[in-house]
């Protein structure tokens, strides 16, 4: 289908001066993204984008994943050698749009149909808000899932644990023979999930809250279970060799993203089980929204902008989204494109489930800050359940140090 510029201009108003239907060749709008994994996906989706009209030349560059292609894009910004597109995880956008680094994309979102912006999640469209102001436009989103061997548990007879003390309870019985059942990642954003769970939070407006009674709850029971040998700690850095555990069935249980269900799924050797991330406060606990949002950099063109946002109508559209949901097991970030996938659900049931928390899920913080409070998390956890800090006092000093 190819894309008129009246449907152009619609999501990019200001960028109407730069369409001209006389232009010679197509705006170069370079894309920078993080989906190395699926790279293929990213570059057909482009050029299929590009033979549907004659506007634009959408170039997409894989930039490795979230963190390497940070650095990379604040040394263009000093330059001015940053791209037109850029995708940016959830807690990385708000430092940048604070620093007046990204485009504000309020109008143009304004200008959208209300029936379009009303099909996507609440979460989804607030996840690219700071104070107000839209800076980030939706497309891969995640939820957190409860990830396990199934195999491991029919044996022994145990259902799958939909609560935290239902995961401690299930992790005491299995930790036999030298097995750690729990994969205890230092992951922020797990973690996060683990504190929401409970119907807590680790941020008040512009203020940690990193030592709340819900974070110092969750952290002990990680630790505790770590000290017994129910939990096997893990940096992030160790996420291959707990991979090969997972797989040979020295850990049971992983807190992952959904999209991870695409890369464990061929794991050897074992049955892949998914289910929603465990509830402990059922009718309070939600789960925080992860992936990344579609910015523009401050100062790309407005020719550039239009592309841009052309780009991200024509990745968002249902029929698209579903080929994206299946090729990445990401979540559909728009009601329409989940019908779109009954038949990939019929085959993949348990990923349903695991999509179906879109309808709890909330945005994660975007304070400025809140990026480098994360680090301070996961140093805090490592501490914990290494045995070197109490619970409590690696949260009561990262609170200190996000507070400095």
């Amino acid at each position: 289908m190819r894309l008129s510029l009246r449907s152009l201009a619609l999501t990019a108003p200001l960028a109407l001066t730069a369409l001209n239907a006389a232009q010679a060749a197509p705006v170069r709008v370079e894309f920078w993204h993080a989906m190395t994994g699926v790279q293929d996906t990213v570059a057909a989706y482009a050029r299929d984008f590009n033979r549907s009209q004659g506007s634009f030349e959408v170039v997409p560059v894989a930039q490795g994943n979230y963190r390497e292609l940070l650095p990379k894009l604040q040394a263009a910004l000093k330059t001015g050698g940053a791209p037109a597109l850029v995708q940016l995880e959830f807690t990385q956008f708000p430092a940048l749009a604070a620093a007046g680094q990204l485009t504000d994309l309020t109008r143009t979102v304004d200008a959208l149909p209300d029936a379009l912006k009303s099909d996507f999640y609440p979460a989804v469209w607030r996840a690219g808000e700071m104070g107000g102001r839209t800076y980030g436009l939706p497309w891969n989103v995640s939820v957190p899932v409860l990830m396990f061997n199934a195999r491991i548990l029919e044996n022994a007879d145990l259902k799958v644990p939909d609560t935290w003390a239902d995961l401690e309870r299930a992790s005491r019985v299995l930790a036999t023979g030298g097995r750690r059942p729990l994969v205890a990642a230092a992951d922020a954003w797990t973690f996060e999930a683990n504190v929401l769970s409970r119907g807590g939070t680790l941020s008040s407006g512009q203020e940690p809250r990193l030592n709340s009674p819900d974070a110092i709850e969750a952290l002990t029971q990680l630790a505790r279970m770590s000290a017994a040998g129910q939990a096997q700690p893990r940096s992030l850095a160790e996420a291959t060799r707990a991979a090969f555990d997972f797989a040979r069935g020295q850990n049971v249980f992983v807190l992952a993203s959904v999209a991870n269900w695409t890369d464990a799924r061929k794991l050897p050797f074992f049955k892949l089980g998914v289910a929603p991330f465990p509830c402990e406060k059922p009718g309070a606990c939600t789960v925080p929204l992860g992936g990344a949002t579609l910015a523009i950099p401050k100062g790309t063109p407005a020719a550039e902008q239009a592309g841009a946002a052309a780009f991200w109508t024509y990745l968002t559209q249902p029929e698209r989204l579903a080929s994206w949901v299946q090729a990445t097991a990401y979540a559909p970030p728009r009601r329409a494109a989940v019908p779109l996938l009954d038949g990939w659900y019929a085959r993949n049931p348990q990923l349903r489930g695991a999509h179906a928390q879109m309808n709890r899920a909330v945005p994660r913080p975007t304070t400025p800050d809140y990026a480098g409070w994360t680090a301070l998390l996961e140093d805090a956890m490592q501490k914990a359940t290494t045995g070197k800090l109490s619970a409590k006092a690696a949260l009561d000093d990262a609170q200190r140090q996000a507070q400095r």
